[in-house]
């Protein structure tokens, strides 16, 4: 009876209209506002529900802008290919968590038709060479942050090719890179005057006429690592302090031959140091003597 009643308040056909999620338009609704908030492995699951539901995803995948495999577990290779094999929009893509397999057989198709790309990080790709950072020059001329980090394949024919056609360059880390020398890095300072932000750390080769050629080429450059280059010296950090006004942000720790005479004008201008600045003499003493350091107006 209670049954009856309640179809008999219902409109009519409403008990028979099923909605579902999948009638909503894909590329209108789904796509920016559903699966663009889950997680990308989240997103990939999707394709077991249905056939449906695994059109909807390549929809998805093949207009997605940014892929970053940083964040989340490993991804396989096959799920790679599988992925990013209909994307041809490509903005953003970070390969630290395919490190361990990706080859330049997967990379390379991927980077030839996303022309578009803005950013790259193939840190820790121990796999790939120079081909991939060839082919990235190549295809990718509005590339602005690229991450190299810890890829020594890395040489310097493939870093001037970058240089070449890459000039609106305005971060990359070459942490670890230990195959360039000088010569590279000034040819890429002169390509890519933009540069904003640049890691030369943990590489013994860097002497002080890469940071020279640097400071006096880039002088919008805010963030400069140089930790670990041990050849650097007094003499380019000045430089460095006269010809970069933007400065923000230097890393020198373990730089030996950098000393506060250098770095304390930097200091003066709120620049962001990683080394302590040495204390007074007169400090030391009493600290050395007393086992703490006292606080002491040194300005009386």
């Amino acid at each position: 009876m209670q049954k009856n009643d309640h179809n008999q308040l219902s409109p009519p056909g409403l008990l028979s209209c099923r909605w579902h999620l999948l009638d909503l338009p894909w590329e209108d609704v789904l796509v920016p506002h559903i699966l663009s908030c889950l997680p990308l492995q989240h997103v990939v699951r999707l394709r077991r529900v249905s056939k449906q539901f695994h059109g909807l995803v390549q929809v998805y995948l093949a207009n997605c802008r940014t892929f970053n495999f940083s964040i989340g577990p490993s991804v396989p290779k096959e799920a790679f290919c599988e992925m990013l094999k209909d994307n041809k929009v490509l903005q953003n893509l970070s390969l630290q968590n395919c490190s361990d397999w990706v080859t330049d057989k997967e990379l390379l198709p991927v980077v030839g038709q996303n022309p578009h790309l803005q950013r790259v990080d193939m840190s820790g790709c121990a796999s790939l060479t120079r081909h991939s950072l060839v082919a990235v020059s190549l295809s990718c001329t509005h590339l602005q942050h690229l991450g190299l980090a810890h890829c020594e394949w890395v040489d310097c024919l493939s870093l001037r090719s970058l240089a070449d056609h890459c000039g609106g360059l305005r971060s990359i880390d070459l942490t670890a890179c230990r195959q360039l020398k000088d010569d590279a890095i000034c040819y890429l300072a002169k390509k890519c005057s933009a540069l904003k932000s640049l890691s030369l750390a943990v590489n013994a080769n860097i002497t002080d006429e890469s940071v020279e050629e640097v400071a006096k080429n880039c002088r919008g450059l805010e963030q400069l690592d140089l930790t670990g280059c041990l050849r650097v010296r007094n003499q380019s950090i000045r430089t460095l302090a006269e010809y970069c006004p933007k400065l923000q942000s230097l890393r020198v720790n373990h730089c030996h031959n950098v000393t506060e005479s250098s770095l304390d004008p930097l200091r003066k201008r709120d620049v962001t140091i990683d080394v302590e600045p040495p204390l007074p003499r007169a400090l030391v003493l009493l600290q050395d003597m007393l086992g703490f350091a006292p606080f002491i107006n040194l300005q009386i």
